[in-house]
């Protein structure tokens, strides 16, 4: 018996050891990408054209980094991401929680279809409407401005509502029959109960909602095409094409760190409510 269970414990830790090397092969493959970014961006051009390339800068410059500060125009590209964060953030995630709490605990009529409709809209291609949208846009002559991405701000988000959906389910109905009964309104009950109840899928929205804002490059390009409205994803590809050839690259890396510093600050600073998001298992209680 002893040696059965000598043989069961040195089965479990070789299992543990595998599981620990494969994690760490996956995270440093996830990792190295950007340490080679980081690397590189300290590189001078003659070090990063020259082939086959180091991985470490013999001689650190931050050449590169002054460079992209003067070409790069940071401050007008980080207002106009910001001007759309404020909107992105603070509204889709309220409205789509509002939306979310009429599905989950209101006696609607009609609830399945209406969310089988809403549903349905995710199954439609961004490519199918992308050119009946641009024409909508272009005819109230706001091509060339940040409202074709600050209004749509104000509808919420189909999969966003489907995940407080989720959510909110596992929140005892009982609660809100109470406070029904103290004579709270829907608004008052959405506010005050439920509001704190999903608070970690609130934030993890937001930082979802922060996180997609900032990083998204495919829809500014299609509505901004005047440098006084570019986001900074748009600023970088300006950086990326004013370069001349490799030599110039070290440059691009500078710029692309500098667009990152607030999304490694925003993951690690938020990586909780990631994980408390993701274990939707209900509220007991």
């Amino acid at each position: 018996m002893r040696d059965k269970t000598k043989i069961n414990h040195a089965f479990s830790a070789v299992g543990k050891t595998a599981s620990y090397i494969v994690l760490l092969l996956a995270a440093l493959t996830t990792v190295f990408p950007y340490v080679w970014m980081v690397l590189a961006s300290f590189k001078t051009g003659i070090e990063i054209s020259t082939y086959p390339e180091q991985i470490f800068p013999k001689t650190p410059s931050f050449t590169a980094y002054q460079r992209a500060f003067a070409e790069l125009h940071l401050s007008t590209g980080i207002r106009n991401t910001l001007i759309l964060e404020l909107f992105s953030v603070l509204i889709p995630p309220f409205i789509s929680a509002l939306g979310a709490f009429a599905f989950a605990k209101l006696a609607l009529p009609c609830r399945r279809v209406l969310l089988l409709t809403l549903l349905s809209s995710m199954m439609i291609p961004y490519a199918a409407l992308m050119l009946p949208q641009y024409q909508i846009w272009q005819s109230l002559n706001m091509v060339g401005t940040l409202w074709p991405l600050i209004i749509p701000n104000f509808f919420g988000g189909a999969l966003m509502t489907f995940f407080f959906i989720q959510y909110m389910q596992g929140v005892p109905t009982e609660l809100f029959e109470a406070a029904k009964i103290d004579g709270a309104g829907y608004l008052r009950q959405f506010s005050v109960i439920m509001i704190p109840m999903v608070k970690a899928a609130l934030t993890a929205q937001i930082v979802f909602a922060f996180v997609g804002t900032w990083n998204d490059y495919f829809i500014p390009s299609i509505y901004l095409n005047k440098a006084e409205v570019k986001t900074l994803q748009l600023q970088l590809l300006s950086l990326q094409q004013q370069q001349n050839n490799l030599m110039d690259m070290n440059v691009v890396m500078a710029g692309s760190v500098l667009s990152s510093i607030p999304m490694l600050a925003v993951f690690i600073g938020c990586q909780k409510f990631f994980v408390e998001s993701l274990a939707i298992s209900g509220i007991k209680g």
